[in-house]
Formats: C-alpha cells, sequence, structure tokens
C-alpha cells in the first residue's frame, strides 16, 4: 500500500502545483486586465443633477438638454469640464445608451450563440484592451467614465461599466483589423470646390456604411458639444458613442472616417474615432489635424478625409500603424473610398492587395464616374451621389452590392459646408430619407431652430417605389437565411418563398449566393451548386468574394461526387 500512497501524493501534488500556477497565472490575467479608473477632480455625481422633462422625448439637465426632433433624430446639446459633461451625456441618454447595448449585445449574442465561445472571446477582447486607456487622452477618459455612470447593470456580468463603454470605443477598430471583412466596409466620400462647387465654397460628401442590424440604427444622436476647452462641434453617430465618425466644429473642420485594410495587430491603441474627434475639438487647420494624428498610436488602417474652411480645401489623412501620410489630389476634387492614394502607400502590399481583392476600387470608380457628370456640384446632387445604387457605367449590378456607392446599409449619409459652417444629415432609412440641415453658426450662437427650415433635401423616390418594398422583403428573407446557416436557428424555406426571394432581387449575386448557402446547410449540394454557379453568373463585388464562391463550389462538388451522399440528394 506504501507506494500505492506514495504515487497518490506525489501526483496530488502535481495536480496542486498545476493549480497553483494556473491560479496565479489567471491572477495575473485579471490584473493585467483591470483597467485602472481615470483621475477625477471633480466631486460632481449623479446625485448632483436632476433630469427634468420638458415635453414627450424633451428632456434637460441645466443648460444641456436631449430631445427627438420631428424626423424621429435625437439631438444633445452638451457643455461644461469633461467629467461633468459625461455625467450628463449618461442622465439625459441613458434610456437610449441602454437600448444601443440591448441591440449590441444581442448582436453578438446571436453571431456567437456559444457560451464557451463568448468567454473566450471575453477573455481575449480583455486581453487586447488590457493597456488602451495608455493611448485615450485623459480628458476623454473622465468624460467617457462620467457616461459609463449611466450605463445598465443589466450587462454588469459582461464587465463593469466604464472598461465596457472603453471596449465598445474599439469595437470597429478591432472588428475591422481582425477579420477579412471590415465591420465598417463600403465607406466612401468625396469633397469639390472651386468651380467644381455649385457657389465656389467647399462641399463635402459620405456614406457611413455601418450596419448592426435594424434596430441599432434605430435611435441616431447628432451631438452639439461645447467642451470647456477647444472649438464646439457637432457629431452624429448614436448615444454611447463619445468618439467621432462623422462631424464638423465651428471653425469649419470635417472629420469623417474609412477604414482601409490592416495588418492583424497585437495589441490595442487610440481607438480611431478617439482621434477623429481630438482632431475635431482642437483643430483649426489642415495643418493641426496633422499634428494631432501624428501624435496618436492608432491600431487599424484608416482614412481621415478632413475638409478646413480655413483652408479652403481637403485633404486625407492617412495612417496606418506603422506609418502615415497625407494626400491631396491636386485638383478641385477629391475622393475617398477604402484604400489608400498617398505616395506613402503606393509600394504598400497590404494596400494593393486591397485595391486588387476588395470592392473599394470600384466605389472609388464610379464616385469619380458620377461626379464628372454633375459639376458643379450642390447638395442636392451629393445626395443624389451618395444614393446612387448603380455599377460602374449605370450597369444596374443588384440591390445591396459592395459596388455600390449605395449599399441599402448606411447608417447615415452627411453634407458638410465648411465654409458656411452648414451640415445636412440623413434621416432613415439608410441614406434614402430626408437630409434636415443645421446650421453651427445659429446652433452655438443660440439663435435659430435646430434641423428646420426649407434648406433640406427631398426623400429619395426610391422609397415609394415597389422595388424599395421588395428589397426589404428580400432583406428580411435574407436575415433568416443567414442566421439558419450561421447560428442553426430554424428556417424552412418554401419552394413559393425560394421564387419570391429570387423575384424581389434578380440581379444580385448574393440572391443567389444566399441560396447556395441555404440548401449546402441543408445537405442538398447538388442543388447548392446549381445556385452558387448562377451566382457567379452575375457582378460579383470582389474578386476576393469571387474566389470564396469558387471555393464553396469546389467544397459541394466533393460533397456531391464523394462516397457520401446526403438523404435528400439521393431522393
Amino acid at each position: 500500500m506504501l507506494p500505492r500512497n506514495k504515487v497518490l501524493r506525489s501526483a496530488l501534488k502535481a495536480v496542486s502545483i498545476i493549480l497553483l500556477v494556473i491560479g496565479v497565472l489567471f491572477g495575473i490575467f485579471l490584473w493585467r486586465i483591470n483597467l485602472p479608473t481615470p483621475k477625477i477632480e471633480s466631486n460632481k455625481t449623479l446625485d448632483s443633477y436632476k433630469r427634468m422633462q420638458l415635453g414627450k422625448d424633451h428632456y434637460a439637465v441645466g443648460n444641456c438638454w436631449l430631445r427627438k426632433n420631428k424626423h424621429g433624430i435625437w439631438e444633445m446639446y452638451l457643455e461644461g469640464a469633461p467629467y461633468e459633461r459625461g455625467l450628463i451625456y449618461g442622465i439625459l441618454a441613458k434610456e437610449l445608451m441602454e437600448k444601443q447595448e440591448v441591440h449590441f449585445v444581442g448582436q453578438i449574442n446571436e453571431l456567437i450563440p456559444s457560451f464557451v465561445f463568448l468567454q473566450v472571446l471575453r477573455g481575449f477582447v480583455g486581453w487586447f484592451n488590457r493597456d488602451i486607456y495608455k493611448y485615450i487622452p485623459d480628458e476623454n477618459q473622465q468624460e467617457i467614465y462620467g457616461v459609463s455612470q449611466s450605463f445598465s447593470d443589466k450587462f454588469n456580468y459582461i464587465a463593469p461599466k466604464y472598461y465596457r463603454i472603453l471596449n465598445y470605443h474599439a469595437a470597429h477598430d478591432i472588428g475591422h483589423a481582425l477579420t477579412d471583412m471590415n465591420v465598417v466596409v463600403g465607406c466612401t466620400s468625396f469633397a469639390v470646390n472651386n468651380g467644381l462647387s455649385s457657389d465656389s465654397t467647399l462641399l463635402i460628401a459620405r456614406n457611413f456604411d455601418f450596419y448592426m442590424g435594424d434596430a441599432f440604427a434605430e435611435d441616431k444622436l447628432i451631438v452639439f458639444m461645447k467642451p470647456d476647452k477647444g472649438y464646439s462641434f457637432a457629431s452624429y453617430a448614436w448615444a454611447g458613442l463619445t468618439g467621432v465618425v462623422s462631424g464638423m466644429n465651428e471653425k469649419g473642420i470635417t472629420v469623417t472616417l474609412n477604414a482601409s485594410k490592416s495588418d492583424i495587430p497585437f495589441t490595442a491603441k487610440e481607438p480611431i474615432s478617439i482621434l477623429a474627434r481630438e482632431i475635431l475639438q482642437y483643430a483649426g487647420t489642415i495643418e493641426e489635424a496633422n499634428q494631432i494624428a501624428q501624435r496618436s498610436e492608432t491600431f487599424v488602417s484608416e482614412s481621415l478625409l478632413i475638409g478646413s474652411a480655413a483652408d479652403q480645401k481637403a485633404v486625407i489623412i492617412e495612417k496606418s500603424p506603422k506609418k502615415m501620410g497625407i494626400y491631396e489630389s491636386g485638383q478641385d476634387y477629391l475622393v475617398c473610398a477604402n484604400h489608400y492614394q498617398g505616395p506613402a502607400f503606393v509600394k504598400d502590399s497590404v494596400n494593393i492587395k486591397n485595391i486588387a481583392s476588395s470592392d473599394s476600387k470600384s466605389r472609388f470608380d464610379r464616385m469619380n464616374q458620377l461626379m464628372k457628370r454633375s459639376y458643379p456640384l450642390d447638395i442636392k446632387d451629393a445626395a443624389a451621389i451618395l444614393r446612387d445604387k448603380n455599377g460602374v457605367d449605370d450597369k444596374f449590378i443588384g440591390y445591396g452590392n459592395a459596388k455600390s456607392l449605395n449599399q441599402l446599409i448606411a447608417h447615415h449619409g452627411i453634407l458638410f459646408k465648411p465654409e458656411k459652417k452648414e451640415m445636412w444629415i440623413s434621416t432613415p432609412p439608410y441614406q434614402l430619407g430626408e437630409f434636415i440641415h443645421y446650421d453651427l453658426n445659429a446652433v452655438f450662437s443660440g439663435k435659430g431652430k435646430f434641423g428646420e427650415g426649407s434648406q433640406g433635401v427631398d426623400a429619395d423616390p426610391f422609397l415609394e417605389s415597389s422595388d424599395y418594398k421588395r428589397f426589404e422583403a428580400f432583406k428580411k428573407t435574407r436575415q433568416k437565411i443567414n442566421k439558419y446557416v450561421l447560428m442553426d436557428i430554424p428556417f424552412d424555406l418554401t419552394q413559393a418563398a425560394e421564387h419570391d426571394f429570387v423575384e424581389n432581387n434578380p440581379k444580385s449575386y448574393v440572391t443567389y449566393l444566399s441560396l447556395g448557402d441555404y440548401f449546402q446547410k441543408k445537405e442538398n449540394s447538388k442543388k447548392a451548386l446549381i445556385y452558387y454557379r448562377e451566382a457567379l453568373k452575375f457582378d460579383v463585388s470582389s474578386a476576393q468574394e469571387e474566389r470564396a464562391i469558387k471555393r464553396k463550389i469546389s467544397e459541394a462538388s466533393k460533397i456531391k461526387h464523394g462516397p457520401f451522399f446526403s438523404k435528400k440528394e439521393t431522393k
């Protein structure tokens, strides 16, 4: 018995040592991902402020307020020091932020239904973002910390509130850095001035093609910020984001973001939306914007189209984790898609591959084509270009094709006249609704009404067409197919529904690709092959996508001709 006990004691000792090592490593892991809270000099708390309801969907805290306009867009005015304005932001928009987080977390849970994998992902993101606070300016940390105090308790099982909101600010960067398909895809923007603009002043337009589901896009928010330091500015996005994706400041500096292709990073740095926010708050010229961008360390590749009233022109700051350059077209027009154009990236292998394999060049060419037809451009011309749904040379390539400027996924479209401090923001759906007008001179002087008057742009007539109604029906069915294919959410497509799905968007390769995926999931490789091959007869969005379809054909062919046949195929 003695040898056996000795072996048992040795085994228990080994297990104890292993458990101790695991415990120490796990403790170190938790310590490393435990983000410190910023130093707060203010003694204000949530209890220091009281939200007053002034009417339906209209609230105020002191001079700051939040209200929903007649177009269904939320408008917010904020002023003050970082932590205090963050607290007030959260108090005013508490319900909106909770709603956005519900939709965001719900979308993640749908995409990753496995609890175990979610925990692994949570640990990865925590480790990846462990030092993110070191790259975010103290002012922004204080503001974000103030906002986080009003975050919902229902998601504390994911992480503490401040930790969550910091991670949300980096979600776009992580998504488009770690996947082949960017979270923000297909964004396209342009600028014209002098003789190419109808009034000879700078005009900038952009589509922000960000899609996290219809529910996430329901409540859009435009924030008018009057900080205690720097310039006042306006930013259009969603509740809870203190960074900027599209905005303009009181000096006539505009910033819009266009993702580019990145190498896989090893750790998070400054989220690109925070850099854009810094530029809006502290830059009055292109040179000042350039200086701010040079100081920043980011972990993804991004193009920042910067418009400047003072300089009377626009440039593109092209930034990657390793280098940065400024691109100027040398003409009175500038176009930005999702690839780089400047000399710093001409020989960059990642950029060269991106141009060759993605849909960016197609949208770039289509934008140039439409602009040349419309010179000199006014606001209505610019909106029409953003709404264009065709491919190069007016070829109709089906609805929802990533080669189109309008892929019918945009969170918003936006127009700027920097020298006049005017901007127009789209109302839902996508960039098809009416564009409403804001005069920042009037906004920040307290004069005039917000988003009202006769200077808007009418809604796209496409909204009233039968084609639009068919596309919406197509989209709903496609979403059900995707959830079935990716998440095993039960869905059976009847023959009638299959026919309607094709008829609702017959010119799009996406239609046939979706059906191919559906029947492959159903283990009907014979029918999947028919649809995959049909998809290749239409205009596929990119070389990368075409290769992916051919791989699916190859895989389905092996199943079809191999020794194993599904029961469905042998009938």
